[in-house]
């Protein structure tokens, strides 16, 4: 039997569903926005407050046919398992925004769903900036939601998961904008039809993004952006790729898309300049030492040079997978330090030193010194 990565987004039906005082229904819409119950005033807070308690003593007794009425997100939920939750060991992200009643809504959902199927994995992912009120703070929050999906759901598909995204419940927005990306993550995508009890599944389309040509014309561009270090150069690269507030500049959710559609191929093709030549430049003979590896190998090349420049950015961030560490000894002359290159059992290592003026040299790449 396959597993199943289901992710949902959830918003607030669970609340506002069957909820018969008109005053409560409208204050949460008012504060559907509020980050934190505090930035709710008391007299409105005890209100909602008093609807939320209400809520959990229905969710703990609910039955699968009340539970389909009361959320869009369990309706579907249960629907996509046939009316009935199996023990299966699936797992279920909940993707609530970045609010106080966002959050309530998703753990009533976890709650009900773990009650139902102890055996179950589910997690509540609440992602810092989503929510409507704001689009700047919208569209970056959707920004790191494609980097965590990058991350995370290749791991998931290599152990053998069928990723489902579940786009019943949740804000329209971003219901619109899972839809758009789904092709690029999802296996399938489902919904409950309007106004019926029938799944809609939609499997995912042979659509391609053909990215590679617009990200190589701008790599330096993209190559820093996507490590979170400032560009000195121009940025020519569509502006829906980016964000920009004050003096910071990242790609937006859509750029983030574009630069991990075209990194592999890219990546695995070559050795490519260094994205930041005035901290990190190649000695004469890097590029050797280089020159016989194969393209997986030289993808991860290209990665660690991206590692070394964000540690070069900020020396907090000493990724695990760096590594970066002094050597002991004069032995790889002129080098002083190396990184991880890669590690298996032909593990690498990138053999450097830096200049007087701060600049890191990549010597060679070589076998780690025993």
């Amino acid at each position: 039997m396959p597993k199943n990565y289901i992710l949902s987004p959830c918003g607030t039906s669970l609340l506002t569903n069957f909820t018969k005082d008109g005053a409560q229904r409208n204050l949460i819409y008012k504060y559907a926005n509020a980050k934190n119950k505090s930035d709710v005033p008391e007299a409105d807070r005890a209100v909602l407050a008093e609807r939320i308690e209400q809520l959990a003593l229905e969710i703990e007794t609910a039955g699968y046919e009340q539970a389909q009425d009361m959320s869009a997100e369990l309706n579907s939920i249960i629907t996509f398992y046939g009316g009935v939750l199996p023990k299966a060991n699936d797992f279920h992200l909940l993707v609530c925004s970045d609010t106080w009643l966002g959050e309530v809504t998703a753990r009533f959902v976890s709650k009900w769903i773990l009650r139902a199927c102890p055996d179950m994995a589910v997690v509540i992912h609440r992602q810092e900036g989503l929510q409507t009120g704001e689009m700047t703070s919208f569209q970056w929050a959707l920004s790191d939601l494609v980097k965590k999906f990058y991350e995370e759901l290749p791991k998931y598909k290599a152990a053998g998961y069928e990723i489902i995204f579940n786009l019943t419940g949740g804000f329209k927005a971003v219901q619109g904008f899972l839809q758009s990306i789904a092709n690029f993550f999802a296996d399938e995508t489902v919904y409950i039809f309007e106004k019926s009890d029938m799944l809609m599944r939609i499997p995912r389309l042979p659509v391609r993004l053909d990215a590679a040509e617009i990200v190589e014309k701008n790599l330096a561009c993209f190559r820093n952006l996507s490590m979170g270090v400032p560009y000195k150069g121009d940025v020519t690269i569509p502006e829906t790729m980016i964000l920009s507030l004050d003096d910071v500049v990242e790609l937006s959710a859509w750029g983030e898309v574009l630069w991990n559609e075209a990194k592999e191929q890219l990546y695995k093709a070559q050795l490519w300049p260094s994205p930041n030549p005035e901290k990190i430049r190649y000695g004469p003979g890097f590029q050797k030492s280089t020159a016989s590896i194969g393209p997986d190998r030289m993808r991860h090349v290209n990665n660690t040079i991206d590692q070394l420049n964000r540690f070069v950015h900020d020396n907090k961030a000493n990724l695990n997978s760096l590594d970066f560490k002094a050597l002991k000894g004069g032995k790889m002359a002129p080098s002083t330090h190396e990184v991880d290159a890669w590690a298996d059992s032909d593990a690498r290592r990138i053999f450097l030193h830096k200049e007087e003026n701060g600049c890191y040299i990549l010597d060679k790449l070589a076998r780690g010194l025993h």
